[in-house]
């Protein structure tokens, strides 16, 4: 069931999945660039099934049904989201412990809060599809998103899940990415703080980013366990998510029972 989070004079929408559930780290699910609670269908609830965990899904504001954010974003707009919107949520939330689970962007905010001095309690970071620097494959992509939006029928598909605030989600997330100096983004140097168990999955035929992510990735950390899967594009847990869920379940559960996972 969807409520809502109080942060500061912003409303959060957020959903919770097996509250109850005692002495487990939460999951915490950041989404995609254009995505929403609504937007990971069942695959939150099917994770927390699995494992045992308590789950939050929120929509970051400009999403959903959270409240506005005011445009233009900053070249910096997921570095606000990771060191200052986050920990609040997980403040507010009561939350003690967790494992984040980002999804595209949301991986990206969870790289860069988890490579920060904000990251007290956190158990283990699983990210599919995460960017850690800007290629050209990306712009490329997302130039076609807004020829999508303005010409086809993206902006209806995002009507249903992002309503009212369907204008400030597309536009700020859109126009920062095609901005000329996103091209130099990078926040590999979040990776190499990052010292709790980490699960990189990425499809084979990602059409965001190349395969230089996850190696970067890989290079980076030396507790990171990564997965390529097959016949797959940018949304893993839609598209592979039986596979998906089996991996997520499997390293969630090492972490739980403190199993030597590396």
């Amino acid at each position: 069931m969807t409520d809502f989070l109080k942060l500061n004079s912003k409303k959060i929408e957020i959903q919770w999945h097996g509250k109850g559930e005692k002495n487990q780290p939460t999951l915490i699910f950041l989404h995609e660039g254009l995505g929403c609670v609504r937007m990971w269908k069942d695959f939150p609830k099917k994770v927390s099934q699995k494992t045992g965990c308590p789950a939050l899904v929120f929509s970051r504001p400009g999403y959903g049904r959270s409240d506005p954010c005011p445009l233009p974003w900053k070249i910096n707009f997921m570095h606000k989201q990771a060191l200052s919107i986050l920990p609040e949520i997980i403040k507010k939330a009561g939350i003690k412990t967790y494992i984040l689970v980002g999804h595209s962007d949301g991986g990206s905010i969870g790289i860069i809060f988890s490579g920060s001095p904000k990251a007290k309690g956190l158990k283990g970071l699983i990210t599919q599809a995460a960017h850690v620097f800007c290629e050209q494959k990306t712009v490329d992509c997302i130039q076609q998103a807004k020829i999508n939006y303005e010409q086809q029928d993206l902006r209806q598909r995002l009507e249903k899940y992002h309503g009212e605030n369907t204008e400030n989600a597309f536009r700020g997330w859109n126009d920062v990415w095609l901005g000329p100096n996103f091209i130099n983004w990078n926040i590999e140097k979040y990776l190499t703080r990052i010292d709790i168990p980490m699960l990189a999955i990425q499809g084979k035929n990602d059409q965001y980013g190349t395969l230089k992510q996850i190696e970067s990735i890989k290079n980076h950390i030396k507790h990171v366990k990564s997965y390529l899967v097959d016949d797959c594009g940018h949304s893993p847990h839609l598209e592979q998510q039986e596979i998906v869920l089996n991996i997520m379940a499997r390293f969630i559960h090492q972490i739980c029972h403190k199993n030597h996972i590396f």
